[in-house]
């Protein structure tokens, strides 16, 4: 019965994470015109729609079509693919490394249903703050960073609670 709590869990997280980015991505592509740009919070956060058909930061844009494919859309089904099925399979995995790593692939299958229907993906939150400047991003860009961070906290602690038995 854990386990197949856990699994849902899992599958239920991942699923938030699409879901977001998908509603969001809709919503602009529906309300807001290509390049029209909307401020809010005193022009600290910007509502832009862009397409970018590369990469983050759009890294790639310009690569031949074939190898655009292989390290845009098959390397990374692939590793969401391998990623997912180790985390219904290792049960002795930290829950914060689980947490981050299913707003990773959340938010890698959301970019990926993006090329695959589109040919791009949609993009378009940008902000500022003084000499902080982001690119132009959208939900599942938040969602990789947030699990990141989480899977980078997750073995921060772990390294800390094996030092801390060493001594």
């Amino acid at each position: 019965m854990k386990r197949s709590l856990r699994i849902l869990l899992i599958v239920l997280t991942v699923l938030v994470n699409i879901g977001c980015d998908q509603v969001s991505k809709k919503v602009v592509r529906e309300k807001i015109s290509y390049g029209e740009s909307i401020r809010l919070l005193d022009s600290h956060l910007t509502v832009t729609k862009v397409e970018n058909t590369g990469a983050f930061l759009s890294l790639g844009e310009s690569l031949p079509p074939f190898l655009k494919q292989l390290l845009l859309l098959i390397l990374p089904l692939i590793a969401i693919s391998l990623g997912f099925a180790y985390l219904l399979v290792k049960f002795k995995t930290p829950r914060l490394f689980v947490i981050g790593a299913c707003f990773v692939i959340g938010g890698g299958i959301g970019n990926m249903i993006d090329r695959m229907a589109y040919g791009s993906v949609t993009d378009f939150l940008h902000i500022s703050f003084g000499i902080f400047q982001t690119g132009i991003f959208n939900m599942a860009d938040v969602s990789v960073m947030l699990g990141a961070g989480f899977i980078l906290l997750s073995s921060f602690l772990k390294t800390r609670k094996d030092e801390n038995q060493l001594i």
